[in-house]
């Protein structure tokens, strides 16, 4: 029988058909709008009426995603922890996080996925898209609650973007009906504004994220600090986490000493330097757990530990139960969002 595990989307899994004729083909959505495999916004209800199935038991995506609720109730759990489900909740994910939903009743919003070049071939800087906190791939800056302004602001962009999209596919399709050459130039340039249209969507919910640019001078000056050293530092980690282990490993990439890393993160964090990295490490751990298809020795080798043995105690002694255990509760129990 064929080990359950968690399942992997790409982003063409989840895109709606394309329509007209063409649509087997996939032509009218690469020339009327981003290609399917690239990026797709649609509304919630259809969205979840056509994926419901998978989405209410845990999978990961190869793709950024990300969900704001206009309307609806229940629970998400990202990377294992659980959120409430709330309007005017917008929820971001980069790819590789595992997570699952479920609501109670039906819930209203927008759904945007994008693959991890939409962007970077448009920007100069490739790592611009790992600026925005909520994308850092840590569950707890995955949820931005939109208060005031920003919520009408960000709803009206999101319209405004779902309609520029569905407009460029509906030309597609009908270039493609009729048989019209159109140029590739402004096809290519309707992408592009959208890609300009999600950038400022993106930027927009940053200035409402917490501690960014709200606060006061001294928070303000904390997120000068955390960005000089921690987002470097946190790049250095989703970098090196399966062999560099020490803090002091990672104050010399950073040029500082380790005492001031350490300080930093107790500072702005609540935490050490070496319980960041570790945290790295453990959830890594976890999301191998999920694929039934590895064995917990398979783990430890891949997560660089000496055996398995000290991979188990390490787990048990940081995650509060046994690698066996936690596989147990969330394949053979599947997490449920």
């Amino acid at each position: 029988m064929a080990k359950e595990k968690i399942p992997l989307y790409r982003l063409s899994h989840l895109a709606a058909p394309a329509p007209g004729p063409s649509a087997a083909g996939g032509m009218s959505r690469a020339m009327g709008a981003p290609d399917a495999g690239e990026f797709m916004i649609e509304s919630f209800g259809p969205y979840l009426e056509r994926q419901s199935p998978h989405l209410h038991h845990a999978h990961r995506h190869i793709f950024y995603h990300l969900v704001c609720f206009s309307a609806g109730a229940g629970s998400h759990s990202i990377d294992f922890l659980r959120f409430p489900v709330e309007a005017g909740q917008i929820y971001f994910m980069p790819p590789g996080q595992v997570h699952s939903w479920s609501f109670e009743g039906r819930p209203e919003g927008w759904v945007i996925n994008f693959s991890v070049d939409f962007l970077r071939a448009f920007l100069l800087d490739p790592g611009y898209v790992d600026r925005f906190t909520f994308f850092s791939g840590r569950a707890e800056d995955s949820v931005v609650r939109l208060a005031g302004a920003f919520r009408g602001q960000v709803f009206g962009l999101l319209e405004q973007l779902l309609r520029q999209f569905n407009e460029g596919e509906d030309a597609g399709a009908s270039d493609a009906r009729s048989g019209s050459s159109v140029q590739g130039m402004d096809r290519s340039s309707d992408a592009d504004l959208m890609r300009v249209r999600l950038l400022e969507l993106l930027m927009v919910v940053q200035g409402a994220a917490p501690g960014d640019g709200a606060g006061n001078a001294a928070a303000a000056g904390d997120a000068r600090v955390s960005g000089h050293v921690l987002a470097p530092f946190r790049r250095l980690i989703e970098q090196h986490y399966k062999t560099l282990r020490l803090p002091g490993e990672y104050a010399r990439l950073l040029h500082i000493t380790p005492n001031h890393l350490n300080a930093l993160c107790q500072e702005l964090l609540g935490r050490s330097a070496g319980a960041v990295i570790r945290d790295r490490v453990l959830l890594e751990a976890k999301r191998l757990l999920t694929n039934a298809d590895m064995t917990a020795a398979e783990i430890a080798y891949e997560l660089n530990f000496q055996d398995n043995s000290y991979f188990s105690r390490f787990f048990k002694k940081y995650a509060g139960v046994t690698p066996e255990g936690f596989r147990r509760e969330h394949i053979l129990g599947p997490l449920r969002g």
